[in-house]
This record gives C-alpha cells, sequence and structure tokens, in this order.
C-alpha cells in the first residue's frame, strides 16, 4: 500500500498521490494500531510544532502528526498551538502580533521550559519537509477556511489531512477538494448521521472519537467500522498528563486493550517498545 525508498530512514511513510493517503487510514480489524504525533511528538530537548521534533519521532517509529496552524501578523501561517508564544517560545505575545521574521528572533522551548536551539516553522517549510516522509494533520486553529484552501490548493500537497469539528467545515473543504482527507470529530451517532447526510465520502475519514473507547458507544464504532473508517482516540488530555513513563504506559496499555485503531499522543515514541497489535 504505502511504499518505501530503502535509501531512506525505515520509519519514513512515503505518500504518491490522495489514493495512497486513503488507503493509509482504510479501517481493517487486523492492522496494528496506527500512532499519531500529537503537536508532532514531544521528547526532551525537542519542542512541540517542531520540524526537529518530527524527524526524532520518526528515529523510532513511524508516525503521522497532528499539527497547530496559525496566522502571523503578516498572515504567514506558522505552527504554534496557543494563540501565545509564552508557554512555547522564549518570548512573550500573541502570534498575530508579530510579523514571521519577528518570530525568529525566539526560540523554541521543550516541554520543560528549556530553550532550544529550534524556530517557529512555517507550515510550508513543515510541508516541504514531510513529503516522502510522514502526514500532516493540520488542527486548524485562527487561519480562515478559505485562506486554508487557498493555500493548500496552492501547494497541492498529498500528505496532508484536515481536522474538522463539523461536517460544515468538511463539506466546505471537500467542495475545495473532492479529494482531501479528513480526521472528522464524532462521537456520537448524530455527529456520524451529520458527516452521511453532508454526502461526504468515509473513504476520505478518520474519526476521532474522543479519549477512550466506551462500551455505550459501540454502535457508533460498528457504524464507522462498517464505512471503514478507523477510530481514533486522544490521550494527551488523560494519560499523557500522569507524572512518570511507567504510569503513561500502563494507561496506554490500558487504552490499548479497548482496541482503538488510532491513538493520539504526546510523547509516540513512549509506544516503540509496547505490542501495539490488535
Amino acid at each position: 500500500m504505502i511504499s518505501r525508498d530503502k535509501k531512506e530512514k525505515p520509519h519514513y511513510i512515503s505518500i504518491k498521490n490522495a489514493k495512497q493517503l486513503h488507503a493509509y487510514f482504510k479501517y481493517s480489524p487486523t492492522r496494528p494500531i496506527l500512532i499519531s504525533g500529537h503537536r508532532g511528538g514531544m521528547l526532551k530537548g525537542y519542542p512541540e510544532n517542531c520540524i526537529e521534533s518530527f524527524e526524532k519521532t520518526l528515529s523510532y517509529m513511524e508516525s503521522f502528526f497532528e499539527i497547530d496552524p496559525r496566522l502571523t501578523k503578516d498572515s504567514i501561517i506558522v505552527l504554534m498551538h496557543d494563540a501565545t508564544i509564552d508557554r512555547t517560545t522564549t518570548g512573550k505575545g500573541k502570534v498575530s502580533d508579530y510579523t514571521y521574521q519577528e518570530l525568529l528572533q525566539f526560540n523554541l522551548v521543550d516541554r520543560e521550559g528549556n530553550a532550544t536551539p529550534y524556530k517557529i516553522p512555517t507550515l510550508e517549510e513543515c510541508i516541504k519537509w514531510s513529503k516522502g516522509k510522514t502526514i500532516l494533520n493540520l488542527d486548524i486553529k485562527d487561519v480562515p477556511l478559505q485562506f486554508m484552501a487557498d493555500f493548500i490548493d496552492k501547494i497541492k500537497p498529498v500528505n496532508v489531512m484536515y481536522t474538522v469539528h463539523n461536517a460544515k467545515q468538511a463539506r466546505y473543504y471537500y467542495d475545495r477538494n473532492n479529494q482531501a482527507m479528513f480526521s472528522c470529530w464524532c462521537k456520537n451517532m448524530d455527529e456520524f448521521n451529520n458527516y452521511e447526510n453532508a454526502g461526504l465520502p468515509w473513504k476520505q475519514i478518520m474519526a476521532y472519537v474522543g479519549p477512550s473507547i466506551k462500551p455505550d458507544q459501540q454502535t457508533l464504532y460498528n457504524a464507522l467500522h462498517k464505512n471503514g473508517v478507523m477510530c481514533m482516540i486522544s490521550v494527551a488530555p488523560t494519560h499523557d498528563r500522569t507524572k512518570t513513563d511507567i504510569e503513561k504506559i500502563n494507561g496506554y496499555k490500558a487504552e490499548i486493550a479497548k482496541h482503538p485503531d488510532v491513538i493520539e499522543t504526546d510523547y509516540p515514541y513512549l509506544f516503540k517498545d509496547i505490542d501495539k497489535a490488535k
């Protein structure tokens, strides 16, 4: 399904066209769990939303990455989760109050607050870097839908997908590009039906179903699986916040036992030695 160049690092994912992107997220009960690096994944010395951090994660394991596009004062799309740069850089203030060149005076910091040599990347830089290496899931912050769609239409990447919170957002991007891939918030049957009624092709959807697989939502998971859709959970707000690696890993194992199809985590490297088989 996915071709890999033997000269590349073993954990690169080479997506060459939209068909391969759709196929990568097709549900099968026999597939191992996919791992998504939340904000690109994090290690000591490696900040979130940072190309160098993405590369470091891929040196350990195969992963795709959820990243956070946000606009600067001069309308450059950069990666930054928060509206301000206070938590993740050596600077202070709103992203939107700085031009991109002004942001380059600051360095990114890791989760422990240690300054690193790395700078805030633009989305365009990330997309160029990611070609032949991984898949980028855009959890778009303050970038207007049309602005983002115009940007993607100009670059035409084949390894990018959109996080959308409702069927209306998905339909907008789909109408602009009928090959677009989506990570859709879909936590109940009402939301499932909204996507169904919007006429979106299920082969182009991965479903974010919440922080854990819940027995009372089995009807939802069955409906998604019937349509070939993988169910993703995120442990970023739960097990990722525990203090020790052992606590995190024990939490991950508990979630794996519930059989999600995709797990999003701040610490993908901690999954490299966990048996993720179904």
